[in-house]
């Protein structure tokens, strides 16, 4: 642990490095002198903390340091000042200060403020799980991605027990919480963009339509003028927070490829294409499968899934591969009956009917995930996590 005490009074200082010191293998530098000098320290010393003594910042001060924080979001700041009204704590917060602690300092304050510092420290710095991504696209409206997409997340939650959440990106159409559950969102997408800093654990799953203890639903928003709050960062934040949350992250991109939906299938492990055996579904999904080309993500990356699968139609599963140049990798069945019920209700279609050929072949996509993941070797899936 570094820590650098910068204050305009010498004695202040050994003060407090004694405190810091004690018992302790912490590197301890002092730097006399105002806010003036703390760009400069911070970039030439790097230290996980910097203590600044006697500061009561105006406004303009304030500014200054929050450019510090802003350059390293990793750097804790802790600020020590005789008095300090709220609404110079409140300012203080908010230009990324991690404490203010008042003069005279209490050994037992600093030492409290400093160790949940090094305790956050160790936590970022220990190897953590990341849950998988996995993408559903839609390669033409009305593929059915949106229904495969949620209700393999019931799957694997209820038959693997895994920790699942659905973000609905979607975000002019979304609908996937309906396709689950008949409850309405407390949150949506838009909600947590707006409150992009709070996001936690906590606030995620709080905001999440929940359809099992083990599955919740971040819903799109409903009114689509609120999509265009929703930024790329916001994305990369949410998914950041859902991967080291959950087992697995399904996303419902839609149809569309703009810059929030590249964002996301940047995060993802898996994607799946879904089409059916028809000519307009072909035909779009050779441009998509080009554009994803474009963008760099590898073939390996990407598995077509058939939806709606009838055998002996006009176009052959093998007409489809050589048109794609892409194998696929698993067809759903056409069973319109199960289906239509498990939409029109809301209700997972495993719920309705656990034996359906349509809940088979989810389950077995499911399967393969959990299987894939824990895998060592050998195995399509594992080969898919461990290169991805």
């Amino acid at each position: 642990m570094k820590i650098a005490i910068l204050s305009s009074k010498q004695s202040h200082m050994e003060a407090i490095r004694q405190v810091l010191v004690d018992g302790t293998l912490r590197q301890v530098m002092l730097f006399e002198g105002g806010l003036d000098r703390l760009a400069a320290i911070a970039d030439q010393e790097r230290p996980d903390i910097i203590i600044l003594d006697d500061v009561c910042c105006q406004q303009a001060e304030l500014a200054m340091l929050e450019k510090s924080t802003l350059r390293y979001p990793g750097m804790a700041f802790i600020l020590l000042c005789e008095n300090a009204s709220a609404e110079f704590l409140i300012n203080a917060m908010r230009s990324g200060v991690r404490d203010v602690l008042h003069l005279p300092i209490e050994a037992p304050a600093l030492l409290g403020t400093v160790a949940r510092v090094e305790q956050k420290l160790k936590m970022a710095s220990a190897p953590q799980a990341q849950g998988k991504v996995i993408a559903f696209i839609a390669c033409k409206g009305g593929s059915g991605a949106t229904f495969l997409a949620s209700n393999l997340g019931y799957i694997l939650a209820e038959k693997e027990a895994a920790n699942v959440v659905l973000l609905d990106l979607n975000l002019q159409f979304g609908d996937a919480s309906l396709f689950v559950s008949d409850h309405v969102p407390s949150n949506t997408l838009a909600d947590v963009a707006d409150n992009i800093s709070r996001l936690d654990a906590s606030f995620l799953a709080a905001s999440l339509v929940h359809v099992l203890p083990k599955y919740g639903v971040l819903a799109a928003p409903e009114d689509p003028e609120h999509a265009v709050e929703i930024k790329p960062e916001h994305i990369d934040t949410l998914l950041n927070v859902a991967k080291a949350n959950y087992d697995y992250v399904i996303l419902d991109v839609g149809r569309q490829l703009n810059a929030m939906s590249v964002k996301a299938l940047d995060h993802a492990d898996v994607i799946f294409p879904v089409l059916q055996e028809t000519l307009p579904f072909i035909r779009d999904t050779k441009r998509l499968l080009h554009t994803m080309q474009v963008l760099g993500y590898p073939k390996n990356k990407i598995h077509t899934i058939v939806n709606r699968y009838v055998k002996g139609g006009d176009i052959s599963l093998s007409d489809v591969e050589s048109t794609l140049g892409l194998k696929v990798f698993k067809t759903i069945p056409n069973s319109y009956e199960s289906v239509s019920a498990s939409v029109n209700q809301g209700v997972p279609i495993m719920k309705i009917a656990k034996h359906d050929p349509v809940t088979k072949a989810l389950s077995e996509i499911a399967h393969h995930l959990v299987e894939g993941q824990h895998a060592k070797s050998g195995g399509w899936l594992s080969h898919i996590f461990h290169s991805a």
